[in-house]
């Protein structure tokens, strides 16, 4: 599950217009890194939510931008384990 996460997470930046070339798992999802703004990152929580079924809140969203792409994939991979 969670490189299939992975492999539509890099789909979607790649989408939304982000260099995703060198991307791996360190890579951080804000500045240093894909350095997504907090309006590209509400895009693409809500493009997992929809796809994966998963639900982030306002809250996670400074959370979100502090973690590497390996955290977020691991994250969204759990969170749909724990739907099953």
């Amino acid at each position: 599950m969670r490189e299939e996460v992975r492999e539509f997470v890099i789909a979607q930046l790649e989408d939304m217009n982000y260099d995703v070339e060198g991307l791996t798992d360190e890579t951080t999802l804000g500045p240093a890194g894909v350095d997504l703004e907090s309006l590209a990152l509400a895009d693409l929580s809500i493009r997992v939510e929809d796809k994966f079924g998963v639900r982030f809140s306002d809250e996670e969203s400074e959370q979100l931008a502090l973690m590497t792409v390996g955290e977020f994939t691991t994250e969204v991979a759990g969170r749909v384990a724990q739907q099953v």
